[in-house]
């Protein structure tokens, strides 16, 4: 297990901190094993870089454990093989669910959020969508760039503009309002690319 760890700890720690560099409430160049959100991303970012880098029973053993490690430690259940971002960031990790589908850049995740399939279509979420807390992305799904989730809002097999923010409307209905500005960049330090 070591051996394997070691293997694709420059790598799995490379992609950490790009992440981290990113969040604006964290300093850059430094992990925090002791910050239970990044210490979540940490253990993904290793799991995933093992799965991806090296198929082994051994190997995939060992992305296995790191999975049930972080689902222990941090209620979340995010496995090795779902490709996340390259930039992420969870607020609170506990309750949050994800599935095996498309994320675009800049995802914020909170606590309960879940993002799940329905009769085998997964949603596809655009560069900075932002979860609220209790809130989900279900089926079949084309939520815009720069879309915020509102807090106990579920998104079911719809779509959404961009640019907007979300809320639980009337009757099973969606209330979507124009986002002001993008709301995405109070969490993260980033370039033009959204």
């Amino acid at each position: 297990m070591q051996g394997i760890i070691a293997r694709h700890w420059d790598t799995a720690m490379a992609r950490l901190q790009a992440c981290i560099d990113r969040v604006k409430m964290w300093p850059q160049g430094q992990f925090n094993h002791l910050n239970s959100s990044q210490y979540c991303q940490y253990l993904y970012f290793l799991s995933n870089t093992i799965w991806r880098e090296e198929r082994s029973e051994e190997a995939l053993g060992v992305a296995t454990r790191l999975f049930l490690l972080n689902k222990a430690l941090n209620g979340i259940d995010l496995f090795y093989e779902i490709e996340m971002p390259e930039v992420f960031f969870i607020g609170h990790s506990v309750g949050i669910v994800l599935a095996k589908a498309t994320y675009g850049n800049y995802l914020v995740l909170y606590q309960n959020s879940t993002v799940g399939k329905n009769h085998g279509v997964a949603p596809v979420l655009g560069a900075g969508v932002i979860l609220y807390p209790n809130s989900a992305i279900i089926g079949r799904c084309r939520i815009g760039a720069n879309t915020a989730v509102s807090q106990g809002t579920g998104v079911i097999n719809r779509d959404t503009p961009g640019n907007c923010m979300v809320f639980a409307g009337t009757a099973g209905e969606l209330t979507i309002k124009t986002a002001k500005r993008p709301l995405i960049d109070d969490f993260f330090r980033r370039g033009s690319e959204l």
